[in-house]
């Protein structure tokens, strides 16, 4: 495939869960700061509910940096083809 980078790709791919991510963040906070206003929510439920927000995007960013870097580590553990070169099993002669 001529053009296709896959690094580059991958990145597209990280950069738009991270940035989705972020979005999630700002509307949940959003919403409970909302809720605040409307007095369903104590302030302190809030803040509370913000915390535990926050703690939790931090754990899949860090969850999403791990599975990238067991995905390169897999890539570059891979096993390359033996060279055209060498001789397999199949072409020496059999032993009687």
């Amino acid at each position: 495939m001529a053009g296709f980078d896959l690094g580059d790709g991958l990145r597209k791919v990280v950069l738009a869960g991270i940035g989705a991510l972020a979005t999630g963040y700002e509307k949940g906070s959003e919403i409970v700061d909302d809720l605040v206003k409307k007095g369903e929510l104590t302030v302190e439920q809030g803040k509370s509910l913000n915390t535990e927000l926050k703690r939790k995007v931090g754990e899949s960013l860090v969850n999403d940096a791990d599975k990238d870097d067991e995905k390169r580590a897999a890539k570059a553990d891979a096993v390359e083809p033996a060279d055209a070169g060498e001789s397999s099993d199949a072409d020496k002669p059999a032993e009687a």
